[in-house]
């Protein structure tokens, strides 16, 4: 089992969870191949996209149903600053995820979260698990609860 993988699993049984991350036949990297293989609807795929805050120098996370895309102007309203493109370096250090299994908790330092209220109109939602080949199935209203993430509107309409 990869570290990361391990740092999830271990976020989720702190969080008192019984969640087991699924092993997928197929590379989950994007929210379509991670509905694909989790055989549901493609927002019920909870996305971690990044942004680096231009003023704190910290990555900041956007939780997103996986069918939407983040309107930068309204991330850049609901974050407090502006925001640019996070590269790979800056993703591996604040979350210890490489692109493609960035998940939303098991970070290896805190970081700021925003969540897709989409994603709440779900029973069940699915996101990475630190690996392109690991996603895990969970309630949404728990993962607000795990990911610290506050529920915002920060989408294309």
């Amino acid at each position: 089992m990869s570290k990361s993988l391990k740092r999830v699993v271990r976020a989720l049984a702190d969080a008192g969870l019984t969640v087991r991350p699924l092993e997928m036949g197929a590379e989950t990297r994007t929210a379509q191949q991670a509905a694909d293989a989790a055989g549901c609807a493609l927002d019920q795929i909870a996305k971690s996209i990044i942004f680096a805050g231009q003023t704190s120098g910290q990555a900041i996370l956007f939780i997103t149903a996986g069918g939407n895309q983040v309107d930068s102007e309204k991330a850049t309203t609901v974050a407090g600053e502006p925001l640019g493109k996070a590269d790979a370096a800056q993703i591996r250090a604040q979350t210890g995820f490489a692109i493609g299994g960035v998940s939303p908790v098991g970070h290896l330092n805190p970081i700021r979260a925003f969540i897709d209220p989409r994603l709440l109109e779900f029973d069940k939602v699915f996101a990475a698990a630190g690996t392109p080949r690991h996603i895990f199935p969970i309630d949404p209203t728990t993962l607000v609860e795990i990911s610290a993430a506050q529920a915002a509107d920060f989408t294309i309409n």
